[in-house]
């Protein structure tokens, strides 16, 4: 037993490594030519609006923008904000939403008013709680295109001030580079290794518009994974890339937070009860057990958690996190167990910005 944990944990030590000197980061700046359509989703963001709209109406070698907001039946003043951060530019339009469509979840819906209405070929999905460098927007871009793919994901610096962020937020960056090998998903794309951060996502229109919009994952909770799935289930490319450098974003601001947030998705994100069974002894082996076979005399336990918590700490480099923090992985590990167990306990229940999902 103790050389086969040591053993699953090795083998995740070399998928990370893997992923480590191969990931790929979004690099050129130059000039882009094809047109680019933001679609931004808003509601009860009066804390985001005037950084977010500044930092659009700031980006460089984009030679064709246009911004569709799409106020989602906001009760706070996100609509005022915005008149007034927006002013005269004509590039940015606001459509006032009247809630989601039947059937459909509120974020989903409010992404799928504004590709109605979308003219660019390039469409990027943003939060509002996302803060771009001036140049990134063209950086993503031309990395969809050197690249020769359909749809790219670069994932942004996760900002964890709070120790439960400190915790628990880098486990969203680790989860995927110590378990899918990139590149090969990216040449050999399967739906069940599909990543993607909706936080910042970029499509070809013409990808977006075979797929018929968002009209797939109308009522996924987890939409920006189901998307990427029905992309890649149409015949489609595309990857998840390192984004720290030019895209950073804060979730959450404390622990309450983050149990309001991973509660309403995370009974979603393993596919059923089996895979969270699954996905819960995984984090227990590789997490938890390790440690405990160290504190129980067990030397190849040892040899275990330091495979795991350099693991952690190579996609703390990658992200621009605080390495340091693997060393408190089986912390991270029970905790992260917690909250999957937390998101079925209350599946269905959750309220988030002021509607029950």
């Amino acid at each position: 037993m103790q050389f086969a944990l040591f053993a699953l944990c090795y083998f995740v030590l070399l998928i990370a490594l893997v992923n480590f000197f191969t990931i790929r980061i979004p690099r050129n700046s130059s000039q882009i030519s094809k047109s680019v359509t933001v679609l931004l989703p808003m509601r009860n963001e009066q804390d985001n609006v005037a950084d977010c709209v500044a930092e659009l109406m700031a980006q460089i070698n984009v030679h064709s923008l246009q911004v569709i907001i799409i106020d989602d039946q906001s009760t706070d003043n996100t609509s005022e904000i915005l008149t007034k951060s927006i002013g005269n530019d004509s590039r940015f339009t606001v459509i006032a939403s009247t809630g989601p469509r039947a059937g459909w979840l509120g974020k989903v819906s409010a992404l799928q008013a504004g590709f109605e209405k979308s003219k660019g070929e390039i469409v990027i999905c943003l939060d509002a709680d996302v803060r771009l460098k001036p140049d990134a927007i063209a950086r993503a871009v031309n990395q969809l295109d050197d690249l020769a793919l359909d749809f790219i994901s670069p994932y942004p610096h996760q900002i964890a001030n709070t120790l439960s962020e400190k915790l628990i937020q880098p486990l969203l960056h680790w989860s995927w580079m110590s378990t899918v090998v990139l590149r090969l998903a990216e040449k050999l794309p399967f739906t069940s290794t599909a990543v993607a951060n909706g936080q910042f996502f970029l499509i070809r229109s013409s990808s977006l518009s075979k797929i018929d919009g968002f009209t797939t994952v109308s009522n996924q909770i987890l939409d920006d994974v189901e998307l990427a799935r029905s992309l890649i289930a149409a015949g489609f490319k595309g990857a998840v890339t390192e984004g720290s450098d030019i895209a950073h974003t804060r979730m959450y601001k404390n622990f309450h937070e983050i149990r309001l947030g991973y509660g309403k998705s995370l009974h979603k994100a393993f596919g059923g009860v089996l895979g969270a069974l699954i996905a819960v002894l995984f984090i227990a082996a590789t997490g938890i057990a390790p440690v405990l076979l160290a504190l129980d005399g067990y030397f190849l336990g040892w040899i275990a958690f330091f495979c795991i918590a350099f693991t952690r700490a190579l996609s703390a480099i990658r992200s621009r996190s605080n390495p340091l923090y693997a060393l408190l992985h089986p912390i991270s590990a029970a905790l992260l167990i917690y909250l999957i167990a937390y998101s079925w306990a209350k599946r269905g229940k959750i309220q988030w910005k002021g509607r029950t999902v």
